[in-house]
């Protein structure tokens, strides 16, 4: 019987907070995502995390990758 894959995950905080809006660096995220992917992490999952009046001050980055 074929085991199925084993699992281990973690968690990026991405900072987009700035006096008037949010603010993304897309290379410095690119950049940050791509790390992420030379460790062998996959995005599985990103949502925001929002303060007062709905404005967004993180986006969560869930990753997955196989456990060795």
């Amino acid at each position: 019987m074929v085991r199925p894959p084993q699992w281990e995950y973690t968690t990026a905080l991405i900072d987009v907070s700035g006096w008037v809006r949010a603010k993304v660096d897309p290379e410095a995220t690119s950049a940050e995502l791509n790390r992420y992917g030379a460790e062998g992490w996959e995005l599985v999952s990103a949502f925001d995390v929002n303060e007062g009046h709905g404005r967004t001050s993180k986006i969560v980055a869930l990753f997955k990758r196989p456990r060795p």
